[in-house]
């Protein structure tokens, strides 16, 4: 049984783990209260910052969370910038994500919402860094949306906003014995659950593939078209799986799938036989266009509920109170 098994039940292997998770859990917990108690410095950036991040390890949705929630808030005219660690790149230093990025240097993610999204993105190792750097390049940013960073705690924010997957908490252990990186429940402002199954309450919201995918050049094609041809599948993310499942509720007639560590960097990329057509997920695309230009990524359709918005809407209008 592998470790993300394990962590969805108190088996044999998290009950071994437990006492690991209980000296976690302490050093957790003693962060927190330095940061409480002044004695470690939260720092807080010129405009409001919204963190969208997880309790639970491995990946619950985050970026396309962001990625919705920033649209969300362009479209009400809103100049938004994002900051992240930029996590998996090859750099350490603080900089900008430009659509044409290499991928190694800031993180598929950052570069993936860059692209989405138009919206000015930095990545540092410390966040505050990120965010000073963002607001002095695009001075006229009024929010900052943070991928990921809810343990970062050397970041003050105004909103929290809490991502969950079908797992929910898993066994409700923390780390190794479990998934969670803090005890839940915990205060946040809004929970969105970005599976079919929510475990608790919470804002749902809907996912799917587009019904279109995307080649190098922009240019697209129905995937519906796809039909007679020999088709690979890969992905690069923390559940290769669900990407696979969509792609087989759409229709899509997949005779391989591939499924690579998250982030993997396709430096041993073997490229299939000739005539066959590659798929993959647009947060792969970035780096497997380097060594499979002619493969085509399958946007995610990624939609909130109303209600989110309307919340969250309502959160920042209150900081302009």
């Amino acid at each position: 049984m592998d470790l993300q098994r394990a962590w969805l039940v108190r088996g044999a292997t998290a009950r071994l783990l437990w006492p690991l998770s209980q000296l976690f859990g302490a050093l957790a917990a003693l962060r927190r209260t330095l940061y409480r108690t002044g004695l470690l410095r939260s720092d807080r950036a010129a405009v409001p910052v919204v963190i969208v991040g997880n309790v639970i390890a491995g990946g619950a949705g985050k970026t396309p969370s962001v990625i919705a929630i920033v649209r969300h808030l362009q479209a009400r005219g809103l100049a938004v910038g994002v900051i992240s660690r930029g996590y998996g790149r090859n750099t350490e230093d603080c900089r900008e994500v430009l659509p044409a990025s290499a991928p190694q240097d800031t993180g598929d993610e950052p570069l993936l919402i860059r692209r989405a999204t138009g919206a000015p993105t930095f990545v540092a190792r410390k966040r505050i860094e990120a965010a000073r750097a963002l607001l002095t390049a695009h001075p006229n940013t009024r929010l900052i949306v943070s991928d990921d960073g809810l343990q970062h705690l050397a970041l003050a924010r105004d909103v929290e906003i809490c991502v969950f997957d079908d797992r929910g908490i898993g066994n409700g252990w923390l780390l190794p014995a479990g998934p969670l990186r803090e005890p839940w429940p915990r205060a946040c402002d809004l929970v969105l659950h970005t599976g079919d199954q929510p475990a608790f309450a919470g804002f749902r919201a809907r996912r799917a593939l587009a019904d279109e995918a995307v080649d190098r050049e922009g240019r697209m094609l129905p995937l519906a078209a796809l039909a007679g041809r020999r088709i690979m599948a890969v992905a690069a993310i923390a559940k290769p799986q669900g990407f696979f499942d969509m792609l087989e509720a759409a229709g899509v007639p997949v005779q391989e799938c591939i499924a690579l560590p998250d982030h993997h960097d396709f430096k041993d990329w073997t490229p299939p036989a000739a005539g066959t057509t590659v798929l993959c997920t647009e947060k792969d695309a970035a780096k497997l266009w380097q060594v499979q230009p002619d493969a085509l990524a399958v946007p995610l359709v990624f939609e909130p509920e109303a209600a989110f918005f309307k919340t969250l809407d309502a959160k920042l209008s209150s900081l302009d109170g």
